[in-house]
């Protein structure tokens, strides 16, 4: 068994919301069918070049909702895991270091990476399973890519990585992935996009001298109402804003095939920028 994992980053500083990782994980034995049938997919629907959230419009809107129910229906079978990540505005990490500051792209990558699918509930059995993760394209510098890698690398000596029976086999086995050449990455960064474009309430966006909202915000409004009908289908009341509750077992961290996660530093203090802004 191996577990595929690829992971995207979207906007870092939006209006409320900000810091946006998204991963989607596909076992081994799901991962031939769930990849053909998105690529034949994105065949019948003439969508020949890559599918991103950005390029959504009023004249891809019908073929981009014809995938994301594809893509959903692997969600709700749970052949494909997504998590969502992110931080809210109202709050900043306190007594921060330089070095941190920094880093903090990456800090939060690893945080998203090692605790938001729950990889520690995830092997009820005694048998290894590796784990091979693809980043889009890291945009930092090689030297800080290279050190993100490692400490994914050396997340398989941790207790909950050793008591699961998780290993990664290389370093070479992290991989920068070019987006255009796999499909699910593709998928997750349209739901990706599209959270963070709720959240950050750009589906409320007026252009500057107009009375509506353009062509390509309506667009992208109702794929996200398509996405978030699918979220529900699969997890009732679902809030797009908050932490997805675990109804009482830590287990499903791992088990929900969907979940959200708020990231919220223990040492913060509020956002005095942020209430000024609002507030005017």
């Amino acid at each position: 068994m191996q577990y595929i994992v690829y992971c995207d980053e979207s906007e870092k500083n939006g209006a409320y919301f900000g810091n946006f990782y998204g991963g989607a994980l596909v076992r081994s034995i799901h991962f031939q069918e769930v990849r053909t049938k998105l690529e034949n997919k994105k065949q019948e629907l003439n969508l020949f070049g890559e599918v991103k959230w950005q390029k959504v419009t009023p004249h891809y809107l019908e073929k981009y909702m014809s995938l994301m129910e594809e893509f959903f229906n692997f969600i709700q079978q749970d052949k494909v895991k997504i998590r969502i990540m992110f931080t809210h505005n109202m709050f900043n990490p306190a007594q921060l270091s330089k070095e941190q500051r920094d880093n903090e792209y990456f800090l939060l990558y690893y945080q998203f990476f090692k605790h938001a699918f729950g990889f520690r509930y995830s092997n009820k059995t005694n048998n290894p399973i590796s784990i091979y993760p693809f980043f889009d394209q890291l945009p930092d510098t090689k030297e800080k890519n290279e050190k993100f890698k490692d400490f994914i690398y050396n997340l398989q000596y941790q207790e909950e990585f050793i008591e699961a029976n998780l290993f990664i086999h290389s370093k070479d086995d992290i991989a920068e992935a070019k987006s255009h050449k796999h499909v699910i990455l593709q998928c997750l960064d349209v739901v990706l996009g599209s959270i963070e474009f709720r959240l950050n309430e750009k589906h409320k966006v007026i252009p500057e001298g107009k009375k509506r909202r353009g062509k390509r915000t309506v667009a992208k409004h109702e794929l996200y109402k398509l996405i978030n009908k699918r979220i529900r289908g699969i997890y009732p009341n679902f809030n797009v804003g908050e932490s997805t509750g675990i109804k009482g077992n830590p287990e499903n961290k791992w088990d929900h095939p969907y979940r959200h996660w708020k990231f919220t530093p223990v040492d913060r203090h509020r956002n005095k920028q942020y209430f000024a802004k609002n507030k005017k």
